[in-house]
């Protein structure tokens, strides 16, 4: 990437953002230069300030500037209760619901042993302390696995469930079905299974 032009460099960087295609990063780019250059240098302050003050916390390693985070040293949170997700941001995507009052645990990933990924390279054994032996005030009691729901997400959280099932703790999975306004016709097959299988009372 040295040796190419400045523009086609910085179009190459935005490709590396997730979600981020060729045409989006080339749209972005010539945005970014077009912008004026106050906006852009704030660009860069906020992104070097966030690289140079955010952290993993050490419980739970979600970002964070202060350590422990706020999610994890706030007492009216239910220590029994533990979400196991797959990333930082997964977190925040479940705290937006306003429906989760336990605590997370970030593993940094998933489980894909084609891409040499196994549970060392993950924060397994420092999930399997919380539980077994947990902080004053912590006591699991159930921990939800909040994985995403692809081969790697389910693959990760049938493992999991294995190493924490002999701990006495009640292991969970976040219910999978259907999207709401979604019709029938539309599901595949494994959704419609899992709606099924899912289906509680009303």
């Amino acid at each position: 990437m040295a040796g190419l032009p400045a523009f086609a460099r910085l179009v190459a960087a935005l490709e590396t953002l997730p979600g981020i295609g060729p045409k989006s990063a080339r749209r972005l780019a010539y945005h970014l230069l077009a912008a004026p250059e106050y906006d852009t240098a704030a660009l860069t302050t906020a992104l070097a300030e966030a690289r140079a003050r955010t952290r993993s916390c050490s419980v739970c390693h979600a970002l964070t500037e202060a350590d422990p985070c706020a999610i994890c040293s706030d007492p009216s949170r239910d220590g029994r209760l533990l979400a196991v997700v797959e990333d930082a941001a997964d977190a925040d995507v479940l705290e937006r619901t306003h429906e989760f009052r336990g605590r997370y645990h970030v593993l940094g990933g998933a489980l894909a042993p084609l891409r040499g990924i196994g549970p060392d390279d993950l924060n397994v054994t420092d999930l399997l302390a919380r539980v077994e032996s947990p902080a004053p005030g912590e006591g699991v009691e159930e921990v939800v696995l909040a994985t995403n729901p692809n081969v790697e997400g389910e693959s990760t959280a049938l493992y999991l469930a294995r190493r924490l099932k002999p701990l006495g703790v009640k292991v969970t999975r976040l219910a999978l079905g259907l999207p709401v306004g979604a019709a029938l016709e539309f599901a595949d097959e494994v959704t419609l299974s899992r709606s099924l299988a899912g289906r509680r009372e009303i």
